[in-house]
């Protein structure tokens, strides 16, 4: 189950990468399009950190960082390799996954910064609560964590180019409705990962 979970965090921390060139309008919000698919990160790492605890949450972290790199390294590459000569959608090509260095930039900075800060706070509630109220701990981490991420992932790719603060708010707000959504499936998913390999909490 572990192995699962990892490869839907690794999967959905790279497609929201690729996701995030694009401002899409969700009702009155404007946000970058890879913002379900990011969430669902932290859905992961919650799932994680409640079961085998802060070390493993922060090792999937880790893992996820590295594939985002090999998957931006082998994007970047697919666009500077010459096409075939019969080839007539490079342009195309390149204007959907080619993401400027600082989107690049923003993406790992917000990632890394908010993703051990998830796993921090989470530990921390998860302490003075004494393991009780999961509902507690899932989503003021996240909340907290992804107000980290959209001031910083917004703030460092369009700075000077978009209304930043509108899209950081935006962002945000309709993070905070997902991380209310998803308080069902993390207690679907830490009820199977424990049921199925037959773990106990762990200590953090």
């Amino acid at each position: 189950m572990l192995i699962s979970i990892t490869a839907i965090f690794s999967g959905s921390l790279v497609i929201a990468a690729v996701l995030a060139s694009k401002i899409i309008a969700v009702g009155p919000f404007l946000v970058p399009a890879g913002v379900l698919a990011y969430s669902i990160t932290f859905l992961c790492t919650d799932m994680v950190g409640e079961v085998y605890g802060k070390q493993t949450a922060q090792r999937v972290v880790i893992s996820g960082f590295v594939t985002l790199l090999l998957v931006m390294g082998l994007i970047q590459l697919a666009i500077v390799w010459p096409s075939a000569p019969w080839w007539k959608r490079g342009e195309a090509f390149d204007g959907v996954l080619g993401q400027s260095f600082r989107i690049i930039l923003a993406s790992i900075i917000a990632y890394l910064v908010s993703q051990f800060f998830d796993i921090w706070i989470f530990s921390k509630i998860k302490d003075a609560t004494q393991g009780r109220f999961l509902w507690i701990r899932n989503n003021s981490s996240t909340i907290l964590s992804q107000l980290i991420d959209s001031i910083l992932f917004v703030s460092i790719a369009f700075w000077g180019k978009l209304p930043i603060q509108e899209i950081i708010i935006g962002q945000w707000i309709v993070k905070i409705g997902i991380a209310l959504l998803d308080t069902p499936f993390v207690y679907i998913g830490v009820y199977l990962m424990k049921g199925n390999e037959n773990v106990v909490t762990a200590q953090t």
